[in-house]
């Protein structure tokens, strides 16, 4: 499937972010700005629909990727006419675009402060806030974002992007009960995000088999970890990275099967016997390689995964025949 100016930014490889940015001079050159002298007419316009402003924005998102900074402006200016440069998604996005053009840390600091008072002002400035976590945590200053992210989270319990961010940064902190914890905050509110449950369960296995967690109870985290998996591709048949994940974990236990606890564990952190282990463990073998065949084939219905994620899965498989051979 060729990337759409309607497709979520954050789905698109950088080569579809490239294309999509190259179409600019044509979008904007098709579609005129909107008025600035009677913006009421806007809405009586055939052409004024909320998918042009998608549009305009997934524009503006692909061209500040790809530093093309002009056409992002312009997209940015044709925003702004018709919704208000006070519109609080469009100052967000005017500090995006800011933050984009700044060419040293000062100026960093400087789109800073203006966020900073912007949210003086109005301390329930969503957008705002968000931006301002982020600039935090692309300057390195990670405990202001952490610290940000939960006084936002205070304000606003059910903001599932703020959970999972504020999982993301503490799994990069090695924080593993705290990340864990941000996604089943996510998972209450979108218990049928398949994406989510992998996560939560890649989380889990990571926790499980580091270092650092190995005073920890691996097999709950195991445990866990498996029955994300499983559902991640209950909710999503052809789910790559619920199979992938499955496979991993599979493997792991049935190469090295954690030693039993002196405690008897609850029913929900006891892990399935070999035989059913060992059936997991052919199904995502199974369904992972028909995922690689019928993509590389070029199949309808079988294009939409990355190449890493093919290439990660087709690794995987080598490495497990590897083992049997």
């Amino acid at each position: 499937m060729s990337a759409s100016l309607f497709q979520p930014p954050g789905e698109l490889s950088p080569a579809e972010a490239l294309h999509l940015s190259q179409q600019a001079p044509s979008v904007l050159k098709s579609n005129p700005a909107s008025i600035r002298s009677a913006p009421l007419l806007a809405l009586f316009s055939a052409k004024d629909t909320p998918d042009l402003w998608t549009k305009y924005e997934n524009l503006l998102l692909s061209c500040l990727r790809t530093g093309d900074e002009p056409s992002a402006r312009q997209c940015l200016e044709r925003i702004a006419n018709r919704f208000g440069a006070d519109n609080e998604r469009v100052m967000a996005l005017i500090g995006l675009v800011k933050e984009a053009e700044c060419q040293n840390d000062r100026a960093l600091d400087e789109v800073l402060k203006e966020y900073n008072k912007i949210l003086t002002n109005n301390n329930t400035n969503i957008p705002i806030a968000k931006r301002r976590i982020a600039l935090l945590r692309s300057i390195g200053r990670t405990s202001d974002a952490v610290s940000s992210l939960n006084t936002l989270l205070d304000f606003s319990p059910t903001d599932s992007e703020a959970w999972s961010e504020l999982s993301d940064i503490y799994l990069g902190q090695g924080m593993y009960a705290q990340a864990i914890f941000a996604l089943e905050e996510v998972l209450v509110l979108a218990p049928n995000a398949w994406n989510m449950h992998a996560r939560l369960g890649e989380v889990l296995y990571m926790a499980a088999t580091t270092t650092q967690a190995a005073e920890s109870p691996a097999q709950k985290y195991l445990a866990e970890a498996l029955k994300r998996f499983c559902r991640s591709i209950e909710l999503c048949d052809d789910y790559l990275r619920g199979y992938y994940g499955l496979k991993l974990v599979t493997s792991h236990i049935l190469k090295t099967p954690p030693k039993p606890s002196k405690q008897s564990d609850e029913d929900r952190f006891s892990l399935p016997d070999d035989a059913k282990l060992k059936a997991l463990d052919e199904m995502a073998t199974t369904k992972l390689a028909e995922i690689i065949r019928r993509n590389s084939a070029g199949e309808g219905g079988w294009k939409g995964y990355s190449k890493s994620e093919i290439e990660a899965a087709r690794k995987l498989l080598d490495q497990d025949n590897n083992r049997v051979r």
